[in-house]
């Protein structure tokens, strides 16, 4: 293990747009919480996991001793949370406790709970202010920071949500120190998908020492956050809506959000994520956008972290109807974010079916 390294006061991120706001990452940030909700503030609603009660707790007993009003929903754990039943339930409490539009909800726990809680404060009273307390490297550098909310339906991930800016995110590397190594190695999937669209550092960080990347104590881990969180600051505060640039984000996510669907979300988001930058390197490859190297480098350096490059060879069909449904395809045409090189995004529409399965064949197991 890495020796801890002494706390320096938190890394202040800024993401820039029509509502811009903070993201801050350290150690021991709960204190911060209560200026980020604002001066007007006196209810807050507090989303948590059953998982993490005595977190959703803590957070709720330190905003009542600064003089708030602080109410717990509990919700089901991972993408189970991610429904309109659990929406309408969490807006029953919000009406029921005369919750205005001066008023909170702050998200604690993991990409899936703070997407609810996002999304409720949304579609509460036509958006109510939300602060995110990421407690997994996955929330941390993706889902709690950029304002996309959303919940699952039966056909497909995210297809119901909404743009809403958080006033803050409290990124507090506490909460990595006992997170499974599993978790640890989904999230960073995303971080590694970074690295491959805008940040090459980050993925050399990784190659020169894996046992640091993935010990939650070590300042390269702290400093990969970091990285991650302001390559997706400089994309969104350019582009909030996806319109064009925020569209690298979602590399790898076409085939991984398939896969997540035929999976019926009982695989964790990183590990369909890792499958998904190896399926669309192979594209990428196939289609001469990227040379061999490169795409071998995605699986090199997903496997270094335990993540999984391959997939099921006996699932094709169903992916391809589920790839049809993501919200990057417009109309029957299907639109995957590639590379021309290492920190080089860019769109390939429309590709040969027979080149999309040929991709599905090199990352097929058997």
């Amino acid at each position: 293990m890495t020796t801890p390294t002494t706390n320096p006061g938190p890394v202040r991120i800024a993401v820039d747009g029509e509502a811009p706001y903070d993201v801050l990452i350290g150690r021991g940030l709960l204190g911060e919480l209560r200026g980020m909700l604002g001066p007007r503030v006196a209810k807050v609603l507090i989303v948590h996991p059953r998982a993490l009660r005595s977190t959703g707790e803590a957070v709720r007993d330190d905003l009542i001793a600064q003089g708030l009003e602080a109410i717990l929903a509990e919700v089901p754990d991972g993408e189970e949370a991610k429904s309109a039943e659990v929406a309408a339930f969490c807006w029953t409490v919000l009406g029921q406790s005369d919750f205005t539009r001066s008023d909170a909800v702050v998200g604690v726990g993991g990409g899936a709970v703070t997407d609810l809680a996002g999304f409720v404060a949304a579609t509460w009273l036509r958006g109510v202010r939300v602060v995110q307390v990421p407690t997994t490297l996955l929330a941390m550098v993706d889902a709690a920071v950029g304002g996309k909310t959303g919940i699952n339906t039966a056909e497909g991930k995210n297809l119901v949500g909404s743009f809403h800016p958080p006033a803050g995110v409290l990124c507090d590397l506490d909460a990595l120190d006992t997170l499974p190594l599993h978790d640890l190695r989904a999230g960073l999937a995303e971080v590694v998908k970074c690295g491959f669209i805008a940040d090459p550092r980050i993925l050399e960080l990784v190659e020169a020492d894996v046992a640091a990347a993935t010990d939650p104590r070590s300042p390269v881990l702290a400093e990969l956050v970091e990285r991650a969180v302001r390559v997706k600051a400089r994309v969104v505060g350019e582009d909030l809506k996806e319109s064009d640039l925020r569209e690298i984000l979602n590399y790898g996510h076409t085939f991984a959000h398939a896969v997540e669907l035929v999976e019926r979300y009982q695989w964790r988001h990183g590990a369909a994520v890792s499958v998904g930058l190896v399926y669309v390197a192979e594209l990428a490859r196939m289609a001469g956008r990227l040379s061999d190297a490169d795409a071998d480098r995605h699986r090199s350096v997903l496997r270094s972290l335990g993540l999984p490059t391959t997939y099921r060879g006996d699932r094709w069909p169903q992916l391809l109807d589920a790839m049809k449904r993501d919200k990057k395809a417009r109309g029957a045409l299907l639109r995957f974010v590639v590379l021309d090189g290492i920190g080089k995004p860019s769109r390939l529409e429309g590709p040969d079916p027979a080149m999309l399965q040929a991709a599905y064949a090199e990352i097929s197991a058997e």
